[in-house]
């Protein structure tokens, strides 16, 4: 699997070009989006992740989708809430990843040492 094909993944029910999603990679570092996703590496984790917050902040952007929808007996609302929710898990999720699995060492400092 490459990492435009992880990044489809993640951002399933989405539809954009490979094109499209080729910048959201380019703007997270990856430069060749057809390389092979490392699965085991935290940072191409998190360049995932991010670039797939890209996307959805990309699709919150548009107005025209915050409307609620009602078709037969089915009806869609509350997406910009379910949007906005996603975005904050995305968003605390790449957080702690930052935090917890640090490629470079702890991220901690002693502000006092006897």
């Amino acid at each position: 699997m490459n990492n435009l094909e992880r990044l489809q993944l993640e951002a399933k029910g989405i539809t954009l070009s490979p094109e499209e999603l080729s910048i959201y990679l380019a703007e997270e570092g990856i430069t060749n989006p057809n390389a092979e996703y490392d699965a085991s590496s935290s940072t191409a984790k998190r360049i995932i992740y991010a670039a797939s917050l890209a996307v959805l902040n990309s699709v919150a952007n548009n107005p025209s989708l915050m409307k609620s929808y009602k078709q037969d007996d089915i009806s869609v609302s509350d997406f910009a809430d379910s949007l906005q929710n996603r975005i904050d898990q995305l968003e605390r999720k790449l957080r702690s990843m930052a935090i917890n699995q640090s490629e470079t060492g702890s991220n901690t400092f002693m502000l006092f040492s006897r």
